[in-house]
């Protein structure tokens, strides 16, 4: 496995680990995910956080948002959160 292969898998599971302890209705900020992986140098990792973020959205394993609603995660810009998908297709938290 390459290095660029292990960033990407950590990126992948800092996610969905947080994100699944965050639980349904709650998001996490990039920030976070790539905090997770490196303290430090967290910020040299936010662009790998987005397109994997990205990718798990396509995936349908997370949901992306922005200002609390879904988004289409490949016609997306700005700031955004990540979040398990809602239960319902309006991109409302489900009660």
């Amino acid at each position: 496995m390459t290095e660029r292969e292990h960033e990407g898998s950590s990126v992948t599971q800092a996610i969905l680990d947080l994100v699944v302890r965050r639980g349904p209705g709650k998001t996490i900020c990039p920030s976070e995910a790539a905090k997770a992986i490196s303290p430090t140098n967290w910020r040299k990792l936010l662009p790998n956080v987005r397109s994997t973020a990205i990718r798990l959205a396509v995936a349908e394993k997370v949901s992306i948002y922005r200002k609390g609603k879904t988004v289409d995660p490949l016609d997306f810009k700005g700031v955004y959160r990540i979040g398990l998908p809602m239960e319902d297709k309006d991109g409302e938290p489900s009660d």
